[in-house]
């Protein structure tokens, strides 16, 4: 019965662990990456509060469980 008690609690914690949302600045630098591995090499992101994200076309990643948005940019030459 204790074994059984134990897996479950064992399973619980590690769903968990599993479903923890990411850091802001760990997935702006995956976005980043992506960017760079497409070939773009003048734009801008940023992380932004929910609310100062006007355009959703520029939204890119969504964290803090969605009080910040990260927005992309691509500048002109």
């Amino acid at each position: 019965m204790n074994r059984i008690v134990l897996s479950l609690l064992f399973t619980l914690l590690a769903g968990q662990a599993v479903a923890a949302p990411k850091s802001c600045s760990e997935l702006k630098q995956e976005i980043e990456s992506k960017i760079q591995a497409a070939g773009v090499v003048s734009y801008t992101l940023e992380i932004v509060d929910a609310a100062e994200a006007k355009d959703p076309s520029m939204v890119v990643g969504s964290c803090e469980f969605g009080r910040k948005k990260i927005i992309y940019q691509k500048n002109g030459r």
